[in-house]
C-alpha cells in the first residue's frame, strides 16, 4: 500500500515537471529560437527569471493562495492579492529587465546597423507579461479547485462505503440474535416432548451456528453454503411444527456455484414458520428456491396467522424483514426485485425475490 502511494506520488511529480519543460519551451524557447538574430545572455537570464516566477506563482497560489483565502469564502481577498501579486511581479520583472539592460540590448540585437536609435518605453505596463502571470494564476487555482473536487469525491465515497459497511454489520448483528433466540425456544420446547429430537435440534443448530460465525464474518458466501443453512433451518423447523402444517419444497438441488451475501434468504424463510403457522387450523408453507444463469430467485407464502399482540414475536415483528430489505438496497441496489404481498383474497403473506448475482 505504502510503495503503491509512493509509486503515485513520484508519478506525480514527474508530470509536473514534465509539463513545466513543455510549457517552458513553448512560450520561451521556440518563439525566441526562430528569430533570425544573435540574442544577448541577458534575454536568456530574464527567460529564467520569468520561468522561476511563474513556477513559484503557480504553487504559492494553488498550495497556499487558494485553500487558505478562496475555499474559506475569502474571495474578494483572494481576487485582491491575487491581481497585486501579478502587477508586482510584473513591475519586478521590468526593474530587472532595466536593471540588466534588457530592452537596449534586445535593440542592438535586432538593429545591428543603428539605423534606428533606441528609446526607452514609457510605460511600465507589459501587457504580455501580466496575461502571462494572470494565466498562471488561473490554472493553478483551476488546478487547486479539480484537486479538491476529487478529493471531496474521494472522501465522500470512502465515508460511504464506511457507513455501508457499518451500517451492514450492525443490520447483520441484529438477525443474527433474533433468530437464535427463536431457535433456541424451539429447541427448549422440544427438550419436554422429544429428548432425541432435541439432540437432533442441537446437532443442526451447532452446525447452523458455525455457518453464522465464520461465513457471515465474510461479505459473501458460495451460494451453496446458504441454500444448505435453509435447508438445515427448514428440517430444525420441522421438528416442532405439528401435522396440521404442510410444507412444499421446491429447491434447486444441482446449480452451478456462485457467492451471494449471507443470511440473506433466512429473514424470509424464517418468517413463514414465524407468522404461518397455526395450531388450530392446517396452514401451508410454500419455499421455492432457483437458479438460472446468474438469477437466484426465492418464492415463499403462507397463511396469515394472527399473532398474540403480547406475545415478544408479536412485538419483534418484522425486524429480520426490515433488515433484509435495507440490506437488499445496500448490496444489490440495482440488481434484485423484490414483491410482497399480503392483500389477497387467499390470506396470504407471498414473497418474490430475485437477485442477479452477475
Amino acid at each position: 500500500m505504502n510503495q503503491g502511494l509512493k509509486l503515485h506520488k513520484n508519478i506525480s511529480i514527474l508530470i509536473h515537471i514534465l509539463a513545466w519543460i513543455l510549457i517552458g519551451a513553448v512560450l520561451f524557447l521556440l518563439g525566441p529560437l526562430s528569430w533570425s538574430t544573435t540574442l544577448p545572455a541577458e534575454f536568456w537570464y530574464r527567460q529564467l527569471t520569468l520561468m522561476g516566477l511563474l513556477v513559484a506563482l503557480f504553487y504559492t497560489n494553488k498550495d497556499i493562495f487558494v485553500p487558505k483565502l478562496l475555499f474559506r469564502g475569502k474571495t474578494w481577498l483572494f481576487l485582491l492579492l491575487t491581481l497585486s501579486i501579478c502587477f508586482g511581479l510584473m513591475f519586478l520583472m521590468e526593474y530587472f529587465e532595466n536593471l540588466i539592460h534588457l530592452p537596449e540590448l534586445m535593440h542592438k540585437a535586432f538593429h545591428p546597423e543603428g539605423d534606428k536609435p533606441f528609446k526607452p518605453k514609457d510605460d511600465y505596463i507589459d501587457l504580455f507579461m501580466l496575461l502571462v502571470l494572470l494565466l498562471a494564476s488561473g490554472i493553478s487555482t483551476s488546478v487547486a479547485t479539480v484537486q479538491k473536487w476529487q478529493a471531496d469525491e474521494a472522501l465522500r465515497r470512502q465515508l460511504d462505503q464506511q457507513r455501508i459497511s457499518s451500517e451492514l454489520s450492525y443490520l447483520k448483528a441484529q438477525i443474527n440474535p433474533h433468530f437464535f433466540f427463536n431457535t433456541l425456544n424451539n429447541i427448549y420446547s422440544l427438550t419436554s416432548i422429544d429428548v432425541e429430537s432435541a439432540r437432533i435440534a442441537l446437532h443442526k443448530l451447532s452446525r447452523m451456528m458455525r455457518y453464522v460465525l465464520y461465513e457471515t464474518e465474510k461479505d459473501q458466501t458460495l451460494l451453496s453454503k446458504e441454500i444448505g443453512f435453509i435447508k438445515d433451518f427448514i428440517e430444525l423447523m420441522k421438528l416442532r411444527i405439528s401435522d396440521k402444517v404442510t410444507i412444499e419444497l421446491d429447491i434447486t438441488e444441482h446449480f452451478e456455484d456462485r457467492v451471494v451475501a449471507p443470511m440473506l434468504l433466512l429473514p424470509f424463510v424464517e418468517n413463514c414458520f414465524k407468522h404461518g403457522v397455526s395450531s388450530r387450523q392446517p396452514s401451508t408453507i410454500s419455499i421455492k428456491i432457483h437458479t438460472q444463469d446468474n438469477a437466484l430467485t426465492l418464492e415463499t407464502s403462507n397463511k396469515i396467522v394472527p399473532q398474540n399482540p403480547t406475545s415478544p414475536e408479536s412485538k419483534q415483528q418484522g425486524i429480520g424483514l426490515t433488515n433484509t430489505k435495507r440490506r437488499l438496497s445496500l448490496l444489490y441496489h440495482h440488481k434484485h426485485e423484490l414483491v410482497i404481498d399480503d392483500e389477497n383474497p387467499e390470506n396470504e403473506y407471498r414473497v418474490a425475490l430475485k437477485i442477479n448475482l452477475s
